[in-house]
């Protein structure tokens, strides 16, 4: 990823087409793990920023090896099944939610916000009480009430 960063910008790239190299190069291996990986780090994977080239460059990328379109397949099946609010949903909870609540504001609210965030894509919890209850239940003595 280094090197594909040093020789765009010797050769004065654009900043985005620098990162969506950089990002194609950091992930053309991960689709190996598309049949084991968790509903959320699927979706979390299929919504990176311009997937349809990471799809592609992966689909060459098999074709010009063992030629084994499993996990493309499986991709492309799993984006035709699930619609944009699936893969990226509104979020149940906010910081603000946590401040309301007693939480003291930090470093720890990502923390607890991805694990919100998780289960929702797991399917796991659905509404903001849901998702306050798991902070109060995963999170316990982190609020000040």
């Amino acid at each position: 990823m280094a090197l594909a960063r040093g020789i765009l910008a010797r050769l004065r790239f654009p900043h985005d087409v620098t990162e969506q190299v950089a990002a194609l190069v950091a992930n053309h291996m991960r689709f190996a793990d598309v049949p084991n990986m968790r509903e959320s780090t699927l979706k979390r994977f299929l919504r990176l920023p311009h997937f349809d080239e990471h799809l592609e460059l992966h689909r060459l990328d098999v074709l010009s090896s063992n030629r084994r379109l499993n996990s493309y397949e499986l991709v492309k099946r799993k984006l035709a099944e699930m619609p944009p609010e699936r893969l990226k949903p509104p979020p149940l909870i906010t910081g603000t939610s946590l401040i309301a609540a007693g939480y003291p504001p930090g470093p720890r609210f990502t923390e607890i916000l991805t694990a919100v965030e998780d289960a929702q894509l797991e399917g796991t919890i659905a509404t903001p009480e849901e998702a306050m209850d798991l902070v109060r239940r995963q999170f316990p003595g982190e609020s000040g009430s």
